[in-house]
């Protein structure tokens, strides 16, 4: 099973952190998570292992299926919205969503990184290249997601957030191979079910 332990939302970076080398924007799978700040239950919540979204819910799930059409380079694979939180995979469309980084550098670091939408650096070093990067399909998400938030707060008397609708991070982790692939599909599936015990559950 996917292990998510070492990742902390509470962390936050001045820079991204990402794997020097590796072209973000070239085919491949991502696994993405994103949290409400402060953890604040937003989108709904868990009945019977079941995940009942609200109004607002609907609306992030509205918007993270029109990625596609927004960046038609990207197709979305298993995804879960959550209380608090979501995740997702993304994948580049016309290949093998199994792949792996080039450089030497890329394929000896194995661990998850937090990346903030927040310092978007086009410096190719940093794996900023061509085609639909995910540090701008994540910020025009936020982006969409969180100004249609605000309409209804004031249209419709939404919960309103606190500055924020999300964390500037969010957590990124390169789908490496079909095991890895599989294994975190089902965790993703699997989410509603384990929400008692997951680390964003406020009780």
């Amino acid at each position: 099973m996917f292990d998510e332990t070492k990742y902390n939302p509470e962390i936050h970076h001045r820079r991204s952190i990402r794997l020097k080398g590796y072209d973000y924007s070239q085919a491949g799978a991502y696994y993405i998570t994103a949290c409400v700040k402060d953890k604040m239950c937003m989108f709904g919540r868990v009945v019977d292992e079941v995940m009942m979204l609200n109004d607002a819910g609907i609306m992030i799930d509205k918007w993270w299926q029109k990625i596609p059409g927004k960046f038609q380079d990207i197709e979305l694979g298993e995804y879960q919205i959550m209380p608090n939180h979501f995740h997702g995979i993304f994948v580049n469309v016309g290949a093998d969503p199994c792949v792996r980084p080039v450089s030497r550098e890329a394929d000896s670091i194995n661990e998850p990184h937090i990346v903030s939408n927040d310092a978007i650096d086009t410096s190719a070093s940093l794996g900023e290249h061509i085609g639909s990067p995910l540090q701008r399909i994540m910020q025009w998400f936020k982006t969409m997601s969180t100004n249609e938030y605000i309409r209804n707060v004031k249209t419709k008397d939404w919960p309103p957030f606190n500055r924020k609708l999300f964390q500037r991070d969010y957590y990124e982790h390169i789908i490496r191979n079909e095991e890895a692939y599989n294994n975190i599909a089902e965790y993703i599936g699997n989410n509603p079910k384990n929400w008692n015990n997951d680390k964003f559950y406020l009780g």
